[in-house]
């Protein structure tokens, strides 16, 4: 493909999640319409066949190559036999993708989402959001390159490769959440997995994953899409030059390895300048007491050499993770989507008018295992909580603000169930703190918005902490990292009307209650601020058959 091509695949899954922000499809951009056919299937990643979601057939799903503007649509047909849902979007949480905004899709019918890749560039990935069913697959690549007049600070590569990589377990979804249903952790995963392989160090009968031109140079797009750890992913005797992270322009630094978070997407360039042969890309557990591994080759055409069965090492400790991360820097002069450089947004010089803290804890509840925020555990609704608010029926689904804009203290350890829903003023300041007094690394996801991560550090936060914030460069982004015993601070502006889900990227502990949404809700129910819920949306529980309220105008 290569050289900012236009082409795209089809797929089909329940409640999807893309990692991006999308708007409704609008007629004056092209479209690009596509069919996925979701279905059970059995394939072999850790070398015993096991059931998993396909898309079209396809183990991980096809790839969605897309540009800035193009207006999608994709009619999904769910074969499975359980629910499946949505789509992120801009102005429009109707297709969000999540149980709190919209109706599944039943077995055995069909649902088509339209949406446009608005003033969006970058690397994601899309996966179904229900029940687990992200563990077994169902996950595929997105990509949205720039249109041609949008200069991109980096020449055009030879070609563009996509690399999956996560942990994997041999369960099916289904036996996964009966497990999480009876109060127990999922434990430790069984592999790692590189696109659909765990792959074979020294076999060189294997296939490579990709081919590189003596040369010439390649974009790898590598996304952490697991359901449990950090990876650190390094290729055998190449830097990678960092150039893009999860639809922001970095400034460009090479990489020996990188720490890739749950959730999260990195882009890279990686010139073919070493000796024509095989060389092995590696994907590696972090922070844990295990060590688990995925490998894919990469083979230089004309190549000559097997690859060496000596792998290079990660890093060993999350204070190096933690150092990596602060060398992380926005590109202040690159355009993005628009003409506009990246950095014309200032930031740092925006007064902050409201702080949320959010810590993450564990518990029991009734015997069982619950994750949770401020001490509330989210509980789905059958009605999705974005549709009763819009119906007006909002008393009847869910209360607003169960839980404060800071911690309960360390004597209150219990947790409570029920639907968590933060009342937020629309086009306010923000400053989130994500507090994580557990022993293992958290990563944090918010729908419908990018943001500033300001500043990781070690300890407690307090308000003198702002001092230390980078208020100038740090990337814009969806998804961060939380250290042991650390916090991290993220600023943004909550201009994106619509109900958004900030979410662990832990499947485990999502399940299990550790996230929450966000009701943004623009006052004068314009169409300038937000769209209204499309003809075709599904509707269930409690406004299954009401009158919809007035549209906006």
């Amino acid at each position: 493909m290569g050289k900012r091509t236009t082409t795209i695949i089809a797929s089909s899954l329940l409640p999807w999640l893309l990692s991006m922000v999308v708007m409704v499809a609008r007629a004056e951009d092209p479209y690009l319409i596509f069919t996925w056919n979701v279905s059970y299937g059995t394939r072999a990643p850790l070398g015993i066949p096991q059931q998993v979601i396909l898309i079209n057939g396809q183990f991980p799903g096809p790839n969605l190559n897309t540009t800035t503007n193009n207006n999608i649509i994709i009619n999904v047909f769910n074969n499975l036999d359980e629910p499946l849902s949505g789509i992120q979007q801009r102005k429009n949480s109707w297709h969000d993708g999540t149980a709190g905004t919209m109706c599944p899709i039943q077995p055995g019918t069909n649902f088509t989402y339209r949406f446009q890749v608005k003033d969006q560039i970058g690397s994601f990935y899309y996966y179904p959001s229900l029940g687990l069913q992200k563990a077994s697959g169902g996950f595929g690549g997105l990509r949205v390159n720039s249109r041609l007049l949008i200069p991109v600070p980096f020449a055009d590569p030879e070609d563009d490769y996509t690399v999956l990589i996560g942990d994997w377990y041999s369960k099916s979804h289904v036996e996964l959440r009966k497990q999480l249903d009876s109060g127990k952790t999922l434990g430790k995963p069984k592999g790692v997995l590189m696109n659909g392989r765990q792959g074979k160090v020294g076999d060189d009968s294997e296939e490579p994953l990709f081919t590189m031109e003596p040369g010439k140079t390649y974009r790898y797009r590598i996304c952490n899409v697991g359901l449990r750890n950090s990876l650190n992913f390094r290729i055998q005797g190449h830097n990678m030059k960092l150039v893009e992270m999860e639809g922001s322009h970095t400034q460009q630094a090479f990489y020996a390895s990188l720490d890739i978070h749950l959730g999260q997407c990195y882009s890279v360039l990686v010139t073919a300048d070493k000796e024509p042969m095989d060389y092995y890309m590696v994907a590696s557990t972090r922070f844990t007491k295990y060590h688990l591994q995925a490998t894919g080759r990469i083979r230089y055409t004309n190549g000559k050499g097997s690859a060496s069965p000596v792998l290079p090492e990660a890093p060993v400790s999350w204070a190096w993770s933690l150092n990596q991360f602060r060398t992380f820097r926005w590109n202040l002069t690159a355009s993005a989507a628009r003409p506009n450089p990246q950095g014309s947004y200032k930031y740092g010089q925006i007064n902050i008018t409201r702080t949320i803290k959010l810590a993450n804890t564990d518990g029991t509840v009734d015997g069982k295992l619950r994750y949770a925020i401020n001490g509330a555990s989210h509980v789905d609704t059958e009605t999705p909580l974005k549709l009763a608010e819009y119906y007006n029926i909002a008393e009847k689904v869910f209360k607003y603000d169960t839980i404060q804009d800071v911690p309960p203290g360390p004597e209150s350890n219990q947790i409570k169930l029920g639907p968590v829903v933060l009342n937020a003023t629309f086009r306010n300041f923000v400053e989130i703190i994500f507090e994580n007094h557990e022993k293992g690394v958290q990563s944090w996801h918010l729908d419908g918005y990018s943001f500033f991560p300001v500043a990781i550090e070690v300890g407690q936060w307090t308000p003198e902490k702002r001092k230390n914030y980078n208020l100038l460069d740090t990337v814009s982004r969806h998804t961060i990292q939380v250290y042991p015993k650390s916090w991290a601070a993220i600023l943004l502006t909550f201009d994106n009307a619509g109900m958004w889900q900030i979410r662990s990227e832990s499947l485990e502990r999502a399940y299990l209650g550790q996230q929450l949404y966000v009701s943004v809700v623009s006052p004068e129910r314009s169409l300038r601020d937000e769209y209204n819920m499309p003809e075709w949306a599904l509707t269930c529980g409690f406004v299954k058959g009401l009158p919809k309220p007035a549209p906006y105008v």
